[in-house]
């Protein structure tokens, strides 16, 4: 396993980039959006908030490589969080964000009152167990410590997988947002939860974590080779895709790039580049 962890100053590129954005004044602001998305200007420049890999990477591809041919502006925003590209897309300070799986967005909308909404699949990234102890699966036993991500629908995706793979049992009905008190038997593991964009740097400090595929990138862990265990692409429920706030879906700007994003290009990039780590998903979100 790759040791040279790459660490993200959080806090002060998500504070940053909070500052710049309040600051914008592009049709992207609240008062210069009508009521109907598909009466957005054209001509401006589609803002999207984005998690840095792989969702930046893949966006300043299409922005680089493909745009220009379908007459869109494209300009990409990074943050570090899952927070708040929802909050800025809900407030206009960016038009569309893309970083986030369904069950993460439902969960989000009910507790924080948005009207976020889903345009369409592009990728999954397969949650994985890491560790820079163990050398397989087998060798996570009783007694040792395994870091999950602390919202609601990562934790309860990270428990699916260490059940799927023997590590826990959870209690008969407890679907993806199973919570460590759905732990029917720990087998003798203890828990630890943190923030996920934190839990690349835990790993020094527990026995094994379990990592969203798009920290495990930025932290030059490869999911595909790296990971003891790794989610099945197959039936996933968990696909990334492109979203913006209710109403704004018919943005003409907004159709150009979800056709850009489920183009044979970005398909071809997605495999070429992750090389298994990143699945194209191809197909509406909704």
């Amino acid at each position: 396993m790759r040791k040279n962890i790459k660490l993200t100053a959080a806090a002060a590129a998500t504070a940053a980039l909070s500052l710049g954005l309040t600051a914008c004044g592009t049709a992207s602001d609240p008062g210069a959006q009508t009521d109907s998305g598909a009466k957005a200007d054209a001509s401006e420049a589609l803002v999207v908030a984005a998690s840095p890999t792989p969702h930046a990477d893949i966006l300043n591809f299409v922005k680089d490589k493909l745009a220009a041919k379908e007459g869109l502006k494209l300009e990409v925003k990074e943050f570090t969080d899952y927070v708040l590209p929802n909050t800025a897309t809900q407030q206009g300070q960016v038009d569309a964000n893309y970083f986030q799986h369904k069950p993460y967005l439902d969960d989000f909308n009910k507790k924080n009152k948005t009207t976020i909404v889903p345009v369409v699949n592009v990728h999954l990234e397969p949650l994985g167990l890491y560790s820079n102890k163990a050398k397989d699966i087998k060798d996570i036993k009783a007694g040792q410590t395994v870091a999950v991500p602390n919202d609601t629908t990562n934790e309860g995706r990270a428990l699916k997988l260490l059940a799927d793979n023997g590590l826990i049992t959870l209690k008969a009905g407890a679907g993806n947002d199973a919570k460590l008190s759905d732990v029917q038997d720990a087998k003798g593991l203890k828990f630890k939860e943190l923030e996920a964009a934190t839990l690349p740097r835990a790993l020094n400090d527990v026995d094994a974590a379990v990592i969203n595929g798009n920290y495990a990138i930025e932290a030059d862990l490869e999911p595909a080779s790296d990971s003891l265990v790794l989610e099945k692409a197959e039936g996933n429920p968990y696909a990334n895709f492109l979203a913006v706030k209710d109403g704004n879906e018919d943005d003409p700007r907004v159709r150009k790039l979800a056709k850009l994003l489920n183009s044979p290009e970005v398909k071809k990039f997605i495999e070429d580049t992750y090389q298994g780590s990143v699945v194209a998903a191809p197909g509406a979100a909704k």
